[in-house]
C-alpha cells in the first residue's frame, strides 16, 4: 500500500485523478469552497492538492472522494474484491468442523489472521522526523481549515484519535472531530455513543488524566479504517492489516506513551483531563447539511506535535450531500454486508445507503424473503445492530425486485413499489436511539423510526395491492423551499432529515402517509440549526480567482447558491 500520503497522490496523479493548484489558497474558507465545488461532479469530481496554504504544509481534500479514489485507497480495482475476501473469510470460519482435517485447513487462515496483527518497533518512525515541543508545539503552524462561514472556527476534519481502555489496555482509533481553541488546545468531539466517549468515561471515574494521541494522513487506509463501524474492542490497525495485507507497524509517541502508525504525516500528541470542565464546542458545518450547534466537550490539551519531512496535511469538507463522505460510506456498505449476513440478518442480499440519506437518516436493505412479516423482523434486527441502530427510514425490498440494481443504487425499484404502497398496512413505527446530530429528534440522539416495507406481500399478508397512479404519500414543505429550485435528491435531504417520524408522520384517515418535512424552530429546546451554505463574499471570490488557480474550463458554479434561499434565522442555542 502506502507509506505517506505523497505515495498516495502520486498514484492519484498517474490515474488522473489530482488536481494541483499551485496558487497560494486560505485555508479559511477558501480551500472549502473549491472542494465543495469539485466533490459536487458528477462521481466526486478529482481530488485536489492545494501547494501554497500559507504554512509550508500542502492541503490535500477530496481524496477518498470517488470509486475510483476509495479503491485506490484500499488497493483493489474493484471494491469487490474486498467483499469476496470478506466472504470468504467468514465462510472460512463459520463453517462447522466435523474432523482433524477440517480443523487443520483452518490452520492457513489463523496463519494469515496472525499476520494482520499491528506490530510494536522500537525507536522513532518517519512520523516523529521532525519534532515541535514547548511554544513549537504550536497548532496555528498547521494548515487547519474553517469550511463554513458559521463554523465555531477551524477544525482537524480527518484526525485519527487514539486511546485506550484503562482497565484492557485496548486501543480505540476513532475520527472525532477537533475544533481548534488556542494555539494548544482543541475540542474533543466524541458523542455518548461512542468508545472515544467510554474511554473518557473511565479515565474520569478513576480521577485520572487521559492520553491522547492524534494522527493525521499516513497510508490513506487508515483514514477509512477510523470512520468504519468496528464493534467496540476490535482493534482499527488489525482491520487495515485485513485490507493493506501486511502489519500496521506502531510506534510509541514521545509524550504519553500510546502507539501509533510509524508511517502517519502528522502527530498531535497530549491529554485530556476529565475534572476539567467541558468546552464550548461548535457550530461546525456538519456532513448532515446542517450546523451542529454548540454544545459542551472536553478540551484536548498538546503536549508534542511530530511530523515527517515533505508531510501533506489531509482534510475533509462536509456539508449538503453529496461530499467526499458519500463514497466513504458506500465502500463501508459493501465491506460490512458479509458480517451483517452472518450476525444480524442472514436474508439480507444488499444494503444501501443513498447519499441524501447522510449515512443514518435513510437506508435501502434488499432481503431474500420466506414468510410474512419477514421484512419487520429484518427492520427490529437492523435497528438492534452497532451503527445500524442510528438508522431513522428504512426500507425494505425482495430480492426478485431490486435484482441487478446494486450497482445504481435502488431509487427506481423504490418508485416502482411505492405505487403499491399500502401505509396502513406497510408501515413500523418504532423509537430508539438516533444520531447526536439528528436535529429534527424530539431528545437528543433518542427519537421515532419509520420502516416501508416495500417487499412483494405473501396471501398471509393480504396479497399485492393494485398498483396506483398516484403515490400513497404526501410531503408538507415551506413556501421558500419550493422556490428554491432544489433538485429531488435534494429535497429528501431535506425530508429525512427535517423529520421525526413519530412526531412529524402519520397515517390520514384516507390511506396517506404523510410527512412533516418543513423547517420547526422552537419545536426543539436545543434550537434549530441552518443548512450549510457558504457566504456570497467567498463564492463571489472564488469566481473572480477560477482562473488563477489554473483551471482553463468556465468556473463550476458554486452549490451554495441555491442553499442560500433556505437560510432561516434561526437561534442556535447552548
Amino acid at each position: 500500500m502506502y507509506k505517506n500520503l505523497t505515495e498516495y497522490i502520486a498514484a492519484l496523479e498517474a490515474a488522473g485523478e489530482l488536481i494541483r493548484i499551485a496558487e497560494p489558497v486560505d485555508p479559511v474558507l477558501e480551500i472549502a469552497e473549491l472542494t465543495d465545488r469539485q466533490s459536487k461532479q458528477p462521481g466526486g469530481g478529482q481530488a485536489l492538492l492545494f501547494e501554497q496554504t500559507g504554512t509550508g504544509f500542502p492541503v490535500l481534500t477530496n481524496l477518498l472522494g470517488s470509486r475510483r479514489r476509495i479503491c485506490l485507497a484500499l488497493g483493489v480495482e474493484r471494491i469487490g474484491e474486498i467483499e469476496a475476501r470478506i466472504d470468504a473469510l467468514f465462510s472460512a470460519a463459520a463453517r462447522p468442523k466435523t474432523g482433524w482435517i477440517e480443523k487443520l485447513r483452518m490452520l492457513p487462515l489463523l496463519k494469515e489472521v496472525a499476520e494482520w496483527m499491528p506490530r510494536n518497533r522500537s525507536g522513532r518512525g518517519a512520523c516523529q522526523q521532525v519534532v515541535w515541543r514547548g511554544e513549537e508545539a504550536d497548532l496555528s503552524r498547521l494548515p487547519v481549515l474553517q469550511c463554513w462561514p458559521h463554523d465555531g472556527g477551524r477544525f482537524v476534519t480527518l484526525p485519527l484519535v487514539h486511546t485506550v481502555d484503562p482497565e484492557t489496555g485496548i486501543r480505540n482509533v476513532g475520527m472525532y472531530r477537533m475544533q481548534l481553541f488556542d494555539s494548544r488546545t482543541t475540542g474533543m468531539h466524541w458523542h455518548r455513543h461512542k468508545t472515544g466517549e467510554r474511554h473518557y468515561g473511565l479515565y474520569e471515574k478513576r480521577g485520572e488524566r487521559m492520553p491522547v494521541s492524534v494522527c493525521v494522513g499516513g497510508d490513506p487506509v487508515y483514514t477509512y479504517c477510523a470512520t468504519a463501524p468496528l464493534p467496540d474492542g476490535v482493534d482499527e490497525y488489525l482491520l487495515a492489516g485485513f485490507l493493506r495485507r501486511r502489519p500496521v507497524e506502531l510506534v510509541e509517541c514521545l509524550t504519553n506513551g500510546l502507539r501509533v502508525p510509524a508511517d502517519c504525516d502528522f502527530v498531535i500528541e497530549g491529554y485530556v483531563d476529565p475534572q476539567e470542565p467541558k468546552a464550548v464546542e461548535g457550530d461546525f458545518g456538519d456532513h448532515t447539511g446542517f450546523y451542529s450547534l454548540k454544545d459542551l466537550y472536553p478540551r484536548f490539551h498538546v503536549t508534542c506535535i511530530t511530523h515527517r519531512r515533505g508531510a501533506v496535511w489531509p482534510a475533509t469538507v462536509v456539508g449538503v450531500p453529496p461530499m467526499e463522505d458519500a463514497w466513504i460510506q458506500w465502500a463501508t456498505e459493501r465491506i460490512f454486508l458479509a458480517p451483517i449476513r452472518l450476525a444480524v440478518a442472514p436474508e439480507v442480499v444488499d444494503l444501501w445507503m443513498p447519499p441524501a440519506g447522510v449515512a443514518h437518516n435513510i437506508a435501502v436493505c434488499v432481503i431474500r424473503k420466506h414468510y410474512a412479516g419477514q421484512a419487520f423482523r429484518v427492520a427490529h434486527a437492523l435497528w438492534g445492530a452497532g451503527q445500524m441502530g442510528f438508522n431513522k427510514f428504512l426500507i425494505l425490498l425482495s430480492e426478485e425486485d431490486a435484482a441487478g440494481r446494486s450497482d445504481k443504487g435502488y431509487a427506481d425499484v423504490v418508485r416502482e413499489r411505492l405505487h403499491r404502497f399500502d401505509p396502513a398496512r406497510d408501515t413500523l413505527f418504532s423509537r430508539g436511539i438516533l444520531d447526536v446530530l439528528d436535529h429534527a429528534a424530539p431528545q437528543t440522539g433518542f427519537g421515532g423510526k419509520l420502516c416501508l416495507d416495500l417487499t412483494r406481500k405473501l396471501p398471509e399478508e393480504g396479497g399485492e395491492r393494485p398498483y396506483r397512479e398516484v403515490l400513497p404519500i404526501e410531503v408538507l414543505w415551506d413556501d421558500f423551499v419550493l422556490e428554491a429550485n432544489l433538485t429531488f435528491d435534494e429535497r429528501l435531504w431535506l425530508a429525512a432529515g427535517n423529520t421525526d417520524p413519530e412526531r412529524d408522520a402519520e397515517i390520514t384517515p384516507d390511506g396517506v402517509l404523510r410527512i412533516d418535512a418543513r423547517f420547526k424552530p422552537g419545536t426543539v429546546d436545543r434550537g434549530w440549526p441552518n443548512v450549510v451554505a457558504m457566504s456570497p463574499e467567498i463564492i463571489d471570490r472564488v469566481d473572480a480567482r477560477w482562473t488563477d488557480y489554473g483551471f482553463t474550463t468556465a468556473p463550476i458554479p458554486s452549490p451554495s447558491r441555491r442553499y442560500l434561499a433556505l437560510i432561516r434565522s434561526h437561534t442556535a442555542k447552548l
